[in-house]
């Protein structure tokens, strides 16, 4: 967590409302730095459902192996975060960290092992003690409240300059419901399947089943079209509960007639805790939009837009407030995408740079400059050869990025 706030960061923050049938906690335990707070406790009523989704590495953190195990029973009754160390690559000892941590917080929280819910977020490759947990989470379930949804946000930060919080209302059928969500992330961020971190409450009345379909279909326009640096980290988790304390039927099917406005709130909020991961990119100063229209699929342009937003040259010259096409035109045809170079135009806000695979007549390098110098900036790119379209978003690539890298560790 740096000194240094974002530029990107919000102006204000949001009135996250308390949410019926939980409680949250957070404390200083000491996992990696003294007096800085560290931990957080959720505590859920009886009967909460929970969905997930994980990331894809093929080294997932002793944390993840452990919720995508109590995933299958659907239930949750407490989420324990700590960040510092992210108990990766930590062998067998992980995994009985994982273990006996879990087992703390069940003693604690009044529950079974299986329904308690882990995540980690730090350093990988170094030993958590879990006997940390245990020193604090009795004081945490006395001291558990409704409220305190940004200082949980705040808890999970590591290199993050500021929390991510956001929230919506929602009409079900007559009910009203509330969804409340935070989320960490700002560096080793290419989710595949899901964010660093993000967790996601209800207070609607909605089946396991149909939670996992929502969350499954909401990281793909969300937490999946983010990057900051091409990385995907150990430890990505998104969790989705539903207390269900809004009262009401439950919802156990998708074609549920109430879901659809809970399904559109639920995407928006997802969208703008990704954004604002993005915004938060270690050493970020610009915002990237990019969008790739025209390709041959939607897959293929979900393709190329990373490819662009993932180029250290195009993420160097966003931060040199450089209109480079050119380097647009390299990431565009590396991505092994079909591509025909005398079709592609290409925009950097609304200034056309280039049409049908040369430089704009009417180029402007006034113009184009003065789109590169705002905060935020959209690159579109028409490949010219079909109807496929994605958007992704990220940041530029500064010094800064380096300089908070090269220190990780320290």
């Amino acid at each position: 967590m740096s000194d240094a706030i974002s530029p990107l960061a919000p102006k204000s923050y949001a009135d996250m409302p308390a949410l019926r049938g939980i409680r949250l906690a957070t404390t200083s335990a000491g996992i990696k730095y003294v007096g800085r707070t560290d931990v957080l406790l959720m505590l859920f009523d009886a009967g909460a459902e929970v969905a997930g989704v994980f990331t894809r590495s093929r080294c997932p953190s002793a944390a993840v192996d452990w919720c995508r195990e109590n995933l299958a029973g659907g239930k949750a009754r407490a989420l324990l975060v700590n960040s510092g160390n992210a108990n990766a690559f930590t062998g067998k000892k992980g995994a009985e960290t994982t273990r006996l941590s879990a087992q703390f917080a069940a003693e604690a929280a009044g529950c079974t092992p299986d329904e308690i819910f882990l995540a980690s977020t730090g350093v990988i490759g170094e030993p958590l003690d879990a006997t940390k947990f245990s020193a604090v989470l009795d004081t945490m379930v006395q001291q558990a409240a409704p409220g305190g949804w940004l200082d949980a946000a705040r808890a999970i930060m590591t290199t993050d300059t500021f929390p991510k919080a956001a929230t919506r209302s929602v009409d079900m059928g007559g009910v009203a419901v509330t969804l409340n969500g935070i989320a960490k992330g700002a560096g080793m961020v290419a989710p595949d399947m899901a964010t660093m971190l993000s967790f996601l409450v209800t207070d609607a009345p909605i089946a396991a089943p149909v939670l996992q379909a929502l969350i499954a279909e909401a990281v793909g326009p969300s937490f999946n079209s983010i990057t900051i640096d091409g990385d995907t980290s150990t430890s990505d988790t998104v969790l989705l509960f539903a207390t269900g304390a809004a009262g009401g039927e439950r919802v156990e099917t998708l074609d549920d007639p109430r879901l659809p406005a809970f399904r559109a709130a639920l995407a928006d909020l997802t969208r703008e805790l990704a954004q604002w991961i993005v915004r938060d990119g270690e050493g970020a100063r610009k915002f990237l939009e990019v969008s790739v229209r025209g390709a041959e699929s939607d897959a293929s342009a979900r393709k190329i837009a990373f490819s662009i937003a993932n180029s250290p040259l195009v993420k160097t010259a966003v931060a040199g407030e450089d209109a480079n096409w050119g380097r647009v035109v390299m990431a565009v045809g590396k991505a092994g995408e079909p591509a025909e170079r005398d079709r592609l135009a290409i925009w950097f806000g609304d200034v056309r740079v280039a049409v049908d695979g040369e430089r704009d007549a009417g180029y402007s390098e006034e113009a184009a400059t003065a789109v590169m110098r705002r905060e935020d900036i959209q690159l579109t790119v028409d490949i010219g050869i079909g109807s496929g379209r994605a958007t992704v978003w990220t940041c530029d690539l500064t010094k800064d990025y380096v300089a908070i890298n090269g220190d990780y560790r320290s």
